[in-house]
C-alpha cells in the first residue's frame, strides 16, 4: 500500500514538494449526481426555475470552484488551469441531473481535485437554486473517472 503523502516522517501535514518533477500534460474526469422529485427536474429541464437557467449558473460555478480549488483545500497547489469542461446530463428514469467535468493543466501535480471539486460545486449549485421546492435533493456517487499524466500515467476507473 503506497503511503500517504500530505504526512511527513514525524506525521505533521505538510504540502507535498513537486518541484522535482517533470511538467506534462494532466488530465482528471470526474463526475457526480444529484437525484431530486419528477416537479424539479422538470424546472430544471425546461429553466423556469425561479432563479433562472439552472443548468447554465451550475456550469460557470463548476469551472469556478475547479478554479478555486487551492482556497478550499488547504494542501493543494494553485494550479494554472488550460482547460474546464462541464457537462450535465439529464436523466429521467432516475429523476437525476449528472455531472461531468473534465481539467486540463500543464505541471507538475494533477488534477483530480480540481475535478472533483468542479463537479461538487456544479451539484451544489444546482441544490442552491432548486431548494425552494425541493429540500430533499441527494447529492452521490461523486468520483475520479480517470487521470492522466505525470510520473504515475494513466488509470481508469474499471467498473
Amino acid at each position: 500500500m503506497a503511503e500517504l503523502t500530505h504526512f511527513d516522517t514525524a506525521g505533521q501535514a505538510h504540502m507535498v514538494d513537486v518541484g522535482g518533477k517533470d511538467s506534462t500534460h494532466r488530465i482528471a474526469v470526474a463526475r457526480g449526481t444529484i437525484r431530486m422529485k419528477p416537479e424539479t427536474l422538470a424546472l430544471v429541464r425546461t429553466g423556469t426555475a425561479r432563479k433562472g437557467d439552472v443548468l447554465g449558473i451550475a456550469r460557470i460555478a463548476a469551472i469556478q470552484g475547479a478554479k478555486r480549488t487551492a482556497d478550499l483545500i488547504p494542501l493543494c497547489h494553485p494550479l494554472a488551469l488550460t482547460r474546464v469542461t462541464v457537462e450535465f446530463l439529464i436523466d429521467d428514469g432516475a429523476n437525476a441531473v449528472h455531472c461531468r467535468a473534465q481539467v486540463e493543466t500543464i505541471g507538475r501535480t494533477g488534477v483530480e481535485m480540481e475535478a472533483l471539486t468542479a463537479v461538487q460545486v456544479g451539484l451544489l449549485t444546482i441544490y442552491d437554486m432548486c431548494k425552494a421546492v425541493d429540500r430533499g435533493m441527494t447529492m452521490t456517487d461523486v468520483r475520479v473517472l480517470e487521470k492522466h499524466g505525470g510520473k504515475s500515467g494513466d488509470w481508469v476507473v474499471s467498473e
